[in-house]
């Protein structure tokens, strides 16, 4: 006993020792850097006091663990609004450190210009100068008007235009190569109007367009336009040709013509000006209007042999960033984040606020053991979060309304091996929700709700190119298919393998599980619950096994795969509304004839008789046939995002 006594006061020491040793730096909107920033709130005599910015502060952190080998530095951020004029950039000097609000507080990380001068143009219009526009030194598509992202005028006001342009080559699928044929220059940058969408004096030094594929879009600017023949030109590649995958849509952005609601705004870059149409009672001399000049706010940068370790950012605010014009690609990934991390080890980002970011709010490569946690991130252009490495932790986050300017951008994608992707809750998103790689990572108790509004062959949970992959415990609602390859709940696509679905659940999918070009995986105890026709699909897979999932849904079931494609379908239930249940003999995407799904292995057609799932549980009545068959129930309550834990005490000033 006095041994185990003697060890606890021992480690008592220790932590008093070291937080006596943690260096303690203050950042605020008052602060001066010549101060000395260890302290709170300025002296009587303004002698000292906090730093001003936090690039001083940080490069204060590197002179006094040099000077002294003292323990990491802290840096507390006061309330206020901190405009950086350049990313803050984070090396391996910076082991250790920790950036934060001070407790109780709401700093927030600007990354744009405030735009003043405003003036009446006409009776809607507001305007204000921008030279450098001209150029593209100034260049964005993103606008925030007190504290909101604005959207960019559009043709057509609504919907989309459909252009002319056909690209009939087959695409071989990513594992064959892509498409058949390669496309040509020429191919990548025309696409030809109908006649009448758009005006011969359109300005192509302005416009810009999004040009939508199947499941990625392409933004480009325009470099000539042929009236004579409704050709458009374009300044960059498109990521796929216009037309490809049998789609025909686009839109045209940021020309006058646009302008047809309050809240509008196009940057003129032939006149070098930005035009506004203010919103009923919004004065324009008192209004904060921000536009985006940096891609990154912060940037954890460390290379391969030297990575960066030991980086928190925690309770800060981090808005407004710019994106290149170019092609995003497949979920928008080429646009860096609001946080930039690369070749890091053991960082941090907890209960951070990401909004209004034009690319993605985070976006990590390379970076082991990252944990991102309770963040809220919202109205971004593209990803939520993007991150790749190893021992990840995406907890509890609550990511919405992403792809704003990009809408193949997802909530969250995951890469690299054993990583999990637990308790969050994503929504209203274009593309899907969830996506990623890798071998051995889990994705866990997710809620899902509204993904896949604008693009196809996409899922509420989608994951390619894997292995031993655990998706367990999740929510996916509310989805509908709007076309193209389709929208589904949980999907599986190429080259997965030995993959495991289990305890999932999906309430109106009409497809709520996909598979392509996979095999040996499992879906197990899955519940698929669905009001009209249900289709679970198993396109040239081979190996998989179905195992006490029930399906339930008020019209027809149908299973499509090729002969190899369900290996085994033990004591799995199905209820029809029509008492219909089909097996659909696929080859090579081509049906080859349905008929009645021939019960084996002990799947029955029967109804579950489910007790009513207000609370998160979602259980059988003792007559249920599911309890023959040993189909567990499923507790979905803790599915979505977790309380935060609470912050620790203030400081001594």
């Amino acid at each position: 006993m006095q041994n185990l006594l003697l060890l606890v006061l021992c480690i008592l020491i220790v932590r008093v020792s070291r937080a006596e040793a943690q260096t303690t730096l203050y950042v605020a909107p008052n602060g001066n850097d010549a101060w000395s920033g260890t302290r709170r709130q300025p002296t009587a005599n303004r002698s000292d006091g906090p730093l001003a910015t936090l690039a001083r502060a940080v490069a204060r952190a590197r002179e006094l663990r040099a000077g002294a080998a003292v323990a990491p530095v802290r840096i507390l951020l006061r309330d206020g609004k901190y405009y950086l004029t350049e990313t803050l950039e984070l090396t391996d000097a910076d082991a250790g450190l920790t950036i934060e609000a001070a407790p109780g507080e709401k700093p927030t990380l600007i990354g744009g210009r405030r735009v003043t001068g405003w003036q009446r143009e006409g009776e809607r219009f507001w305007s204000a100068q921008i030279p450098e526009a001209r150029s593209r030194a100034w260049d964005f598509r993103l606008l925030t008007v007190n504290g909101e992202m604005r959207p960019r005028a559009r043709l057509p006001e609504t919907g989309y235009f459909t252009h002319l342009t056909r690209f009939d080559v087959p695409w071989m699928s990513t594992t064959g190569g892509g498409w058949q044929r390669k496309p040509t220059d020429q191919e990548l940058t025309r696409l030809q109007y109908r006649p009448g969408d758009l005006d011969a004096g359109l300005d192509i030094a302005s416009a810009e367009l999004t040009v939508y594929h199947m499941w990625d879009e392409s933004v480009v600017g325009l470099s000539a336009h042929d009236p004579a023949t409704q050709t458009l030109t374009f300044s960059n590649p498109a990521g796929h040709p216009p037309g490809a995958f049998g789609v025909q849509r686009y839109v045209v952005w940021n020309v006058r013509e646009g302008m047809k609601k309050p809240g509008q705004w196009y940057l003129d870059r032939t006149a070098g000006k930005l035009v506004y149409w203010s919103l009923p009672g919004e004065d324009m001399s008192k209004a904060e209007v921000i536009a985006p000049a940096l891609t990154s706010l912060v940037r954890i940068q460390g290379s391969e042999n030297s990575p960066v370790k030991s980086i928190t950012l925690r309770r800060i605010g981090l808005t407004v960033t710019t994106t290149p014009l170019k092609a995003g690609g497949f979920g928008a990934g080429e646009f860096a984040g609001a946080v930039e991390i690369t070749h890091a080890a053991d960082c941090r980002l907890e209960q951070l606020t990401l909004i209004n970011v034009a690319g993605q709010a985070i976006r990590a490569w390379k970076s082991d053991r990252l944990r991102v946690a309770g963040c809220e991130i919202r109205d971004v252009g593209a990803c939520g979060i993007r991150a790749e490495g190893n021992g990840m932790e995406i907890a509890d986050n609550h990511i919405y309304r992403v792809g704003a300017l990009y809408p193949s951008a997802v909530g969250i994608w995951i890469g690299g091996s054993r990583s999990s992707v637990r308790h969050n809750e994503v929504h209203d998103t274009p593309y899907s929700a969830i996506i990623g790689g890798g071998e051995e990572n889990r994705i866990e108790y997710n809620l899902i709700h509204r993904a896949m509004q604008t693009l196809h062959d996409g899922a509420g949970i989608y994951f390619t190119f894997c292995k031993g992959i655990v998706i367990r415990g999740n929510i996916v609602r509310d989805i509908v298919d709007t076309g193209g390859y389709g929208a589904f709940a949980y999907y599986l696509d190429e080259q997965a393998e030995n993959c495991l679905v289990e305890g999932n659940l999906s309430v109106n999918v009409a497809r709520p599980a996909h598979n392509h070009m996979a095999r040996s995986n499992t879906l197990r105890n899955n519940l698929f619950l669905v009001n009209g026709n249900a289709s679970i699909t198993f396109m040239r897979c081979e190996g998989y096994r179905l195992e006490r999932n029930i399906v339930q849904a008020t019209g027809d079931i149908v299973l499509s795969a090729p002969p190899e494609g369900i290996a085994a379908m033990p004591d799995n239930l199905f209820h029809s509304g029509t008492g219909r249940v089909l097996l659909e003999t696929v080859r090579d995407y081509k049906p080859r004839g349905r008929q009645p799904l021939v019960p084996r292995d002990g799947t029955r057609f029967a109804d579950p008789r489910l007790v009513d799932s207000k609370t998160g549980i979602y259980s059988f009545r003792p007559d249920s046939p599911a309890r023959e068959l040993k189909i567990a129930p499923l507790d979905l309550r803790t599915a979505g995002r977790r309380k935060p834990a609470k912050e620790s005490p203030a400081p001594a000033p």
